[in-house]
């Protein structure tokens, strides 16, 4: 643990994104600051290992803003916040005065009087979730600036339109763990393939979190996916440049099949197409219900051209010595459990099933570094006061 603090002060020198700076885009952030959300993410995690209590907090809020459905998502941002010694106060917006006409700028006031983080789940509006998020960290910057809040909470995006965040850096934090360091993901082949399912509407932004944070780190990226379900252009060309810079590769095909050759890792994951998330949203801001309901089955049809699109021993037999690591931001569609056809096959999901729940289990810890990061300019040197203090968590008497 010594040694993992000792790369954090290293990384602090450098680094320049993280202190009192909202975390919205992977993208947004240098190497170095990604690197440093891994390694403290790494700190709290052994220190939860060995029962030492790492909070920061006294008191305080971390409000959640759910505006779609979550479940470990929501609780990984409530065990990270209550982890380092915040309350949560989940912000319901049916109960609210959000319902009634309030504005993003009062509400965001309203609910950070005390509040030290904000997360923030916005994917339903194709070029509106993250915009949202940068509203309601405008209006936090006037309100800190004119004295009206003590402290400027900080904003984590737990999804929006665009990326994922959390969940890219908990995978990347998986992939680590699983290949030993950063350094042995380069030039591995990692496939973000679509998937089919039979519902409609799935968000973007873990297939492209996904694409343009493992070409970040010198992976040989694959995606994959059937004509006409293509992701945000920009997005793709994002990941393709850092590609190149970081000496890994970038391909696109719209064979599955070929995709999977030699795969060291697959992430089946379904999405719905780029062009059809515009329309989706035109409909949305409209409340054409009639226009939505039309456009699923147009969706559901293509969809069914696709049913072979399902990750199962065949294609697994195509990747690396047979056994390509599978990865899922979960839930996943399993053919014959949760759906009659869908992502994965039923027997290829359940031998890889705890995998994805360690996958899944980072999460908390890449959000409590987030958090750490933000309010701290030396993360090391808590980490180093809070391991000298060695405060159980669980008390024996």
């Amino acid at each position: 643990m010594n040694k993992l603090i000792e790369q954090i002060e290293a990384l602090q020198d450098i680094r320049a994104g993280l202190f009192s700076k909202d975390f919205l885009l992977t993208w947004e952030k240098s190497d170095h600051d990604l690197l440093m959300i891994l390694e403290v993410a790494s700190v709290l995690k052994q220190m939860r290992d060995l029962n030492i209590s790492p909070r920061v907090f006294d008191t305080g809020l971390a409000v959640s803003n759910f505006r779609d459905k979550s479940t470990r998502t929501r609780f990984s941002f409530a065990s990270a916040s209550n982890l380092l010694g915040l309350s949560v106060q989940d912000l319901d917006e049916e109960k609210s005065q959000i319902s009634h006409g309030e504005t993003v700028r009062e509400t965001a006031a309203m609910i950070s009087f005390l509040s030290d983080f904000i997360g923030i789940r916005d994917d339903m509006f194709l070029g509106e979730g993250n915009r949202y998020m940068r509203e309601v960290a405008a209006s936090l910057d006037e309100s800190y600036a004119h004295g009206v809040l003590p402290v400027r909470p900080g904003v984590i995006n737990l999804q929006c339109d665009m990326d994922h965040p959390t969940q890219s850096m908990a995978d990347l934090m998986h992939l680590k763990q699983v290949f030993g360091s950063i350094d042995e993901l380069r030039d591995k082949k990692i496939v973000m393939s679509w998937a089919y399912s039979p519902s409609y509407g799935k968000p973007l932004s873990v297939p492209q979190g996904i694409i343009a944070l493992m070409t970040r780190f010198g992976m040989n990226v694959h995606l994959a996916y059937p004509e006409g379900y293509e992701l945000i252009p920009d997005i793709v060309k994002k990941a393709s440049a850092q590609a190149k810079e970081s000496g890994g590769g970038f391909h696109v095909s719209n064979s599955m099949e070929e995709s999977m050759k030699d795969a060291h890792i697959v992430y089946p994951k379904s999405w719905a197409p780029y062009h059809i998330m515009q329309r989706r949203t035109d409909l949305l801001k409209k409340a054409d219900r009639d226009g939505l309901r039309d456009l699923e089955q147009e969706c559901l049809v293509s969809n069914a051209k696709y049913t072979h699109w399902e990750y199962d021993h065949a294609f697994k037999a195509l990747t690396h010595d047979q056994n390509a690591m599978y990865m899922h931001c979960l839930p996943a569609d399993i053919s014959g459990v949760s759906c009659l056809k869908g992502e994965v096959n039923a027997e290829v999901f359940e031998e890889s099933r705890l995998q994805t729940y360690h996958e899944a289990g980072y999460k908390p810890y890449i959000i409590a570094a987030m958090m750490l990061c933000y309010r701290f300019s030396s993360p090391a040197e808590v980490l180093k006061k809070l391991l000298e203090h060695n405060k159980s968590r669980i008390r024996y008497v």
